[in-house]
């Protein structure tokens, strides 16, 4: 399986640190979401498509990217993020835009990965943040878990 994972990591890393720890696991080639433009998203056979969570959703880049793709039947593409709050609640659904975008692309989602991150953006800022040392061993080995359960061998 060919797989690449596309991602934005804006303040401290956090989701640059989640997105090595599913490509290594993939053995997937990693490109950021500012140098994806142009990429053969076709020859791929899984799509990772993550970033950090700004304001309640995923970096516009990203959302910009995928949905200047053109359709693709069945392919399949996962979700990850990271972010300061935990994903829940009518008010803390980071997916939707993202999970709406490549649906309507035709691809298929296979799963979703998301940890807390250290955050220390706006009023946060004045308290010295929040999830430190986040994400930690921990929260990358549960992303490179998630990962090998999206790789299923062909059978042949």
């Amino acid at each position: 399986m060919k797989a690449i994972i596309i991602y934005a990591s804006r303040h401290q890393g956090n989701t640059a640190k989640v997105a090595r720890a599913i490509a290594g696991a993939l053995n997937a080639e990693l490109v950021t979401v500012d140098k994806a433009q142009g990429i053969a998203i076709h020859e791929y056979d899984l799509i990772g498509l993550g970033s950090g969570i700004y304001w309640g959703r995923h970096d516009r880049m990203l959302l910009a990217l995928v949905r200047a793709w053109p359709a693709h039947d069945n392919r399949k593409a996962f979700i990850f993020s990271t972010s300061g709050r935990a994903e829940g609640g009518i008010f803390n659904r980071y997916t939707r835009h993202l999970r709406r975008a490549v649906t309507e692309k035709g691809f298929k989602i296979a799963g979703d990965f998301s940890c807390r991150g250290s955050d220390a953006v706006g009023p946060l800022k004045l308290l010295g943040g929040i999830n430190r040392g986040r994400p930690n061993e921990a929260d990358l080995a549960a992303a490179a878990q998630f990962a090998r359960g999206l790789w299923v061998p062909k059978e042949g």
